[in-house]
């Protein structure tokens, strides 16, 4: 089974998540990615030691640093042999073979069959076939393997939890590829960045690739603003044309601050009515509606028409989950209709940290007002293990959590 979810594994990291932002104001392509983490301060070294886990031959690749229009950028290029562009017809199961075939992670090697996969779906859709009789063309070619699984490893490298793209500019005119002429932003683009915030540009020619389409919409959780980041580096991968603006991408890496979009400002509310479902379903509802974004999404007892009891669930997410959250709604419960609104509301701000006890390492959530501590809970999940671990009370793990952060004040 691949892994085709977007780079979220934040929480696995409490309070060290690196959260990635990729700013394409210019457009979005492979080697520009590429480049864009290259100049983040990846070692290149180690960068060019996972490539050649790959079972690939004929090429070699270039760094380099080069100027665009007045901003010094990594300009990342794959130089290939002249007799692979009669061998660069691939099929999906072709390309999986080789990354199988690689000594690479095996995450690495599951997120880069997840883009190929997905482009495939979208090359299928286009022209009418199934993905796995899907004729990779210039995607095929090793050139474009390396730049899709070079961006898998280069985020492996730099430890990303989590990926945020901006709205992609879309070019305008036509481009000539190995079906014909085909009209910009490419059919399988489209495709590709469909649910994805996009908009048009004035740019003459592609300003966003297929692999770079592919890329962004397979590896990044959300595409909109930047979150508020405490910045700790920030790379520009530069791509080869120009269009009087800088064309690079923009990659800036850091921990979210006060996880401000999630906790802060404006939220959507759901909610819908339910009298006719089996009750023991709502336990499975409200875990499907955790795992898809929901900041909260809880039950309330009510009485409806004729005096009948129901339930009330409620959701509270961000805008950009709610189409989701309402479509799980719509197919996990009996409802027909979900109500929305959107509330502001005051949160302070939250962290957590790991804090010493003689019962081991034990998290604890904490919330701060102008910085200054409010409200401390241990994790209730940690403490619960560590008191079956060490066969203590959980009260007296609770508090012995409790103790060891007051004592860190």
């Amino acid at each position: 089974m691949i892994d085709n979810k977007p780079y979220d594994r934040a929480g696995s990291k409490a309070g060290n998540a690196k959260t990635l932002y990729f700013d394409c104001f210019s457009g979005a392509s492979g080697d520009m990615i590429v480049g864009a983490l290259l100049d983040l301060g990846l070692n290149e070294e180690m960068f060019r030691n996972e490539l050649k886990k790959i079972p690939l031959d004929g090429y070699d690749i270039n760094i380099r640093k080069i100027n665009k229009s007045g901003i010094c950028a990594t300009k990342f290029d794959v130089l290939t042999e002249p007799e692979e562009v009669c061998a660069c017809e691939r099929h999906l199961d072709d390309i999986e073979q080789i990354i199988d075939a690689s000594r690479l992670a095996t995450e690495v090697r599951d997120k880069s069959k997840a883009v190929f996969r997905l482009l495939a779906a979208a090359e299928a859709k286009v022209h009418g076939t199934t993905p796995e009789k899907v004729h990779f063309h210039e995607v095929g070619a090793v050139d474009s393997i390396i730049d899709i699984v070079g961006v898998v490893i280069a985020l492996y490298l730099l430890g990303v939890d989590k990926i945020v793209a901006s709205p992609l500019p879309m070019g305008r005119g036509f481009v000539t590829c190995r079906h014909g002429l085909i009209p910009v932003p490419a059919p399988a683009t489209v495709e590709l960045l469909k649910g994805r915030a996009i908009y048009g540009s004035e740019h003459e020619g592609e300003t966003v690739t297929p692999t770079g389409a592919a890329l962004l919409s397979a590896l990044a959780g959300q595409f909109g603003s930047m979150p508020a980041l405490e910045v700790e580096r920030v790379g520009y991968g530069a791509g080869t044309r120009d269009y009087g603006v800088p064309n690079v991408v923009r990659a800036i890496i850091g921990k979210e601050v006060g996880d401000s979009k999630k906790f802060n400002g404006t939220v959507v509310v759901l909610e819908a009515n339910i009298d006719d479902m089996n009750p023991e379903f709502f336990d499975y509802v409200l875990e499907r509606l955790f795992e898809n974004g929901a900041l909260d999404a809880f039950l309330v007892p009510i009485h409806m028409k004729k005096n009948r009891p129901a339930v009330l669930i409620r959701v509270i997410c961000i805008e950009e989950d709610a189409r989701k959250l309402a479509e799980i709604l719509f197919l996990e419960t009996s409802t027909i209709g979900v109500r929305f609104s959107r509330w502001d509301r005051f949160c302070l701000e939250r962290e957590t940290r790991m804090v010493q006890t003689e019962y081991g390492e034990i998290r604890v959530k904490t919330a701060l007002l102008h910085g200054n501590v409010v409200n401390e809970a241990p994790e209730y999940e940690d403490c619960r293990k560590r008191s079956r671990e060490y066969g203590a009370p959980l009260k007296k793990v609770y508090l012995a959590a409790l103790r060891a952060a007051e004592g860190e004040h």
